[in-house]
């Protein structure tokens, strides 16, 4: 007969745990730890709390911070899964000091903190200049679309959403006739009728009150699309499909890929992201130390998606040295085109003085016609003489048209792009721009990497811009950590 080895439940288990000896250095739990105890300033949580002579004792900041940061780190975004984590995790249990936070405690902690979450960002910005992990002299900035916690099915402009109303309000009323006049449903179908029901109510009396207390989003050209359950949210377009999300942004430095700046825009593209990403960077660069003019002599990268009248005309005023392609920069790629393409507008050069274009054979194509419109876009005309045209070299390059004449440049820009436009492109077509421009990707990709894959953080859980800047920029703070424990010394993270 087989032996096993007995047991028993009632059996007493003690086991001696020392808590700080939990949290073992160089680890990311130990760093946590660290730089909550001795480099953040908490003194800022202290204006929130009113128990200073009547009230219960309440947690400490100090240790919420450290069960949030570490929980975003190992991809816990509930509140109540880092509640549950705190009462049997040994490493929550070590960091919470064997204190158990309620979810609200934890999720009110969180939604609340939008002034106290920029300066937390700052200490540790400052912890990484101090560690040599900034370079300052190149930042990559890009956005990755992430979905809210609200449905697209709920977006719509104000007359859209009151055609829903209307259509689900016709529904509700056929879903009674239809369960009044069927009285040989059993009681299980009567049950589902009844919760349907009542999601039809539920939606109607949604609509209705937010029709009631917002106004329509008004946009440059018609009213854009408002959602009933997070009205900063915004529906976009990815390569995934349409989302109802938010464009978290972020500014990289080239060094260490540590984040200067982050934010969740609510702005679906990226053409009016970069002013204020510059300047957020700016003012968390002055805050630990370093000069108003910080950005001068730095380079600045990012997509085509930034290229538009907005960012550009922003790199003109404040003179930076950046480098943003236009949507036909990799078609001018020399290594991606054939032998002898086609020529494009990008190959003749703009006299902005003479207002006049040189083409790659030297002649001069005068303007043709003032601004015109097609579709959402403005263009000038320019053309070249007939004379100049019929004997060169360069014709079946420049003449698509087997009856053409002469070459007629079409130069189509948005209203507001000027010449620095036309600066831009050949800056970054030559060879220096081309292999600066390169860069980008291995700045700001990997970041997106660790927090979307490593993290899992795969949408935002709070609803609203401000609680939804508050999640993103937490985790761009965890990220940032990680740099610290990587390749800072975690041995002088003593107070300054």
């Amino acid at each position: 007969m087989a032996k096993f080895k007995p047991y028993d439940y009632n059996q007493m288990l003690m086991l001696p745990v020392c808590l700080a000896e939990q949290i073992i250095p160089n680890t990311l739990e130990h760093t946590i730890h660290t730089l909550v105890e001795n480099r953040i300033d908490m003194s800022v949580f202290d204006s929130r709390y009113k128990n200073d002579d009547t009230g219960c004792y309440a947690y400490n900041p100090k240790v919420l911070l450290k069960v949030v940061l570490l929980g975003y780190a190992r991809s816990l975004l509930s509140s109540r899964k880092l509640e549950r984590a705190c009462r049997e995790n040994i490493l929550f249990m070590a960091l919470s000091c064997g204190q158990v936070p309620d979810h609200s405690t934890i999720a009110s902690f969180v939604s609340s903190m939008e002034q106290e979450v920029l300066s937390v960002f700052q200490n540790i910005l400052l912890v990484c200049d101090e560690q040599g992990l900034l370079g300052g002299t190149c930042f990559a900035i890009d956005g990755v679309k992430l979905p809210s916690n609200a449905s697209k099915n709920m977006s719509g402009t104000f007359d859209e959403l009151r055609e829903k109303k209307a259509y689900l309000e016709k529904r509700l009323s056929e879903m009674i006739k239809t369960h009044q006049s069927n009285d040989l449903k059993g009681e299980n179908e009567k049950v589902e009728a009844e919760k349907k029901a009542q999601k039809l109510e539920k939606n109607i009396a949604k609509i209705e009150r937010f029709l009631k207390e917002n106004e329509p989003k008004l946009g440059k050209k018609k009213e854009n699309k408002s959602n009933v359950t997070d009205n900063d949210s915004t529906k976009m377009q990815t390569s995934h499909g349409v989302i109802q999300g938010y464009n978290a942004q972020a500014m990289v430095d080239e060094k260490k890929q540590v984040i200067v700046h982050a934010d969740a825009g609510d702005a679906g593209e990226d053409d009016t992201h970069l002013p204020p990403m510059v300047d957020g960077a700016r003012k968390n660069l002055k805050a630990i130390g370093k000069s108003e003019d910080c950005l001068a002599t730095a380079e600045i990268l990012a997509d085509n998606g930034y290229f538009s009248p907005t960012n550009l005309q922003a790199c003109c005023d404040e003179s930076l040295d950046a480098y943003i392609p236009d949507q036909n920069f990799r078609k001018r790629d020399p290594s991606l085109i054939d032998d002898e393409p086609n020529f494009s507008a990008a190959d003749f050069e703009y006299d902005a003085e003479a207002d006049i274009y040189t083409c790659p054979a030297g002649q001069t194509l005068k303007k043709k016609s003032d601004v015109k419109r097609a579709g959402e876009k403005y263009y000038r005309s320019y053309a070249a003489s007939e004379e100049a045209c019929q004997g060169c070299h360069f014709r079946h390059r420049c003449l698509t048209k087997k009856n053409a004449k002469k070459r007629i440049l079409s130069v189509f820009y948005e209203k507001k792009l000027a010449e620095y436009s036309h600066q831009m492109i050949r800056k970054i077509d030559d060879d220096v721009g081309r292999q600066k421009y390169n860069r980008r990707f291995g700045i700001i990709e990997p970041v997106f990497a660790n927090i979307r894959e490593q993290k899992r953080m795969g949408r935002f859980f709070l609803r609203g811009k401000s609680k939804v800047n508050i999640q993103w920029t937490l985790y761009c703070i965890v990220h940032n950590i990680e740099k610290i424990l990587n390749f800072g010394a975690e041995g002088s993270l003593a107070p300054a």
